[in-house]
């Protein structure tokens, strides 16, 4: 018995066999259902529009769930077209503003070849006839002068309408006369009689005091103011405009007043 070889050891256990079920984390990164299992749907999709399938089911903790049927569509946005009505409001837009622009290029032109320049007033003589006074604030006047209109363009004729001569003192209208309408051609001179008269005039007292002093100095300033609508003519083309010409007059006193000096001035409104 003592002769007895010793028994080889056990061999090792082996571990036990995992079990066949599936665990979370294998479940959760291996697709249960392929490309080609997944259910196709019999109905027709129109072109403007795109599916999208739910994703398959996805096993959480051991459960299933059951893949969905349903789809999601998404409409695509129609092509937008623009109204013809609109085409038609930009293009009218468009050939207007052509014709503005060349209106005004045309004008521009015209301008710098044609020169236009505004006629010119002046008074070349006149004539202090009366001065008297009825009360000590009550006036009397007659004063006579030639206007001369000059229109200076040598292009363009000029018409001269809504004429009115107006005589002052220290601010003060003591007389004033309408004139007829009348034409003028390319450089044409026209010497316009006019007679201021007045009568009793009533004048504050420091300007009837002024008066009676300028009356005794041989000395009288009167003004001048003419205001008329300019319309001129160049082929077919027409513009008007209103002219004011003031003029500053120094005369003798009466019964033979006659013009010391006087300065005229046009201007263009």
């Amino acid at each position: 018995m003592s002769n007895l070889l010793p028994l080889p050891p056990p061999p090792p256990s082996q571990p036990p066999e995992t079990p066949p079920w599936d665990t979370p984390s294998s479940v959760w990164y291996t697709p249960r259902t392929t490309p080609w299992r997944t259910p196709h749907s019999t109905q027709s999709t129109p072109l403007n529009q795109t599916v999208l399938a739910n994703p398959p089911g996805i096993k959480l903790d051991g459960l299933d769930e059951e893949p969905r049927e349903d789809r999601v569509i998404l409409l695509q946005p129609r092509s937008s077209r623009t109204n013809p009505l609109i085409w038609c409001v930009a293009g009218l837009c468009f050939v207007f503003s052509l014709v503005l622009i060349f209106f005004g290029i045309a004008t521009l032109i015209v301008f710098l070849a044609v020169k236009p320049r505004a006629p010119e007033f002046d008074i070349p003589h006149a004539s202090l006839h009366t001065i008297y006074f009825d009360s000590p604030v009550y006036f009397n006047g007659d004063l006579s002068m030639m206007m001369n209109f000059t229109n200076p363009n040598k292009k363009i004729e000029v018409r001269f309408e809504h004429l009115k001569i107006e005589l002052f003192f220290f601010n003060k209208l003591i007389a004033m006369q309408g004139v007829q309408p009348f034409s003028q051609r390319k450089r044409e001179t026209r010497l316009e009689p006019i007679h201021l008269v007045s009568s009793l005039v009533y004048l504050p007292v420091n300007h009837a005091v002024e008066l009676s002093r300028e009356v005794q100095n041989n000395k009288i300033e009167y003004h001048i103011r003419g205001t008329f609508k300019v319309r001129a003519h160049f082929g077919l083309i027409h513009y008007s405009y209103w002219l004011h010409g003031i003029c500053q007059l120094q005369m003798t006193g009466p019964p033979t007043g006659i013009l010391i000096s006087h300065n005229c001035t046009t201007k263009r409104r």
